[in-house]
């Protein structure tokens, strides 16, 4: 069982600024190739920050206007700088963080969520730019088809990693759903094999109608 990579889904061809380049044109960039966001990369394609809608929006939400009864935010140092700036480098939230290519999708997305970050720039050995990664990439492993989740659970996770038999469990899964049925030999194995299957790539829910086989000569023993 093998988690996909960042590499499996990230972006290649990433659109990217430069420190110097303006406001204007990184909205049209946006606008362009229907993106929300670029990284901003130096001279030796080493991503500075990024640049996003959210970023930009502040030009629009820090002006007045009096004929709307939403009070102007207040905005601290860094937002209003933000707020008035017109190029690259004045505008990203910096530092980028960045992954590498050989991250799993795991690494990835608890990196977006302990970053508070909805994309992050992918990187090579030499901290040079090769891709982006988003949310939306991530969970295309929920596109994978029923039948691929079916064959990994029942030959990477109970025959490969478990060494159960094909006839003491079987899985069924219907859009990511999976139910397993059968019988193992003691009750401890029942939540491993629960674990194993809710973390393969694309399942939403795991469902075990799994009994274990009694040990008739301990229960024997037991009685006398």
């Amino acid at each position: 069982m093998q988690h996909r990579t960042v590499a499996d889904l990230m972006t290649h061809a990433v659109v990217r600024a430069r420190r110097d380049t303006p406001f204007k044109e990184i909205v049209e960039l946006l606008a362009e190739n229907g993106i929300t966001a670029v990284p901003v990369v130096d001279e030796l394609d080493h991503p500075l920050g990024v640049v996003s809608e959210a970023d930009l929006l502040r030009k629009c939400s820090a002006r007045t206007d009096p004929s709307s009864a939403t009070p102007v935010p207040h905005l601290e140092a860094w937002e209003r700088a933000k707020a008035e700036g017109a190029r690259a480098e004045e505008l990203m939230s910096a530092p980028a963080v960045c992954a590498r290519p050989e991250w799993t999708v795991v690494e990835a997305a608890r990196m977006m969520a302990l970053r508070n970050v909805k994309r992050l720039p992918v990187v090579d050995e030499a901290d040079r730019l090769k891709g982006i990664v988003s949310r939306g990439d991530l969970l295309r492993i929920f596109l994978r088809r029923d039948d691929a989740i079916r064959d990994e659970i029942e030959h990477d996770v109970l025959r490969r990693t478990l060494g159960l038999a094909p006839s003491d469990v079987t899985a069924e899964v219907r859009e990511g759903q999976v139910t397993l049925r059968g019988t193992v030999e003691v009750p401890s194995l029942i939540p491993i094999v629960e674990r194993l299957c809710r973390d393969v790539d694309g399942v939403v829910s795991v469902q075990a109608h799994i009994g274990y086989r009694v040990d008739a000569s301990r229960t024997s023993a037991g009685t006398a």
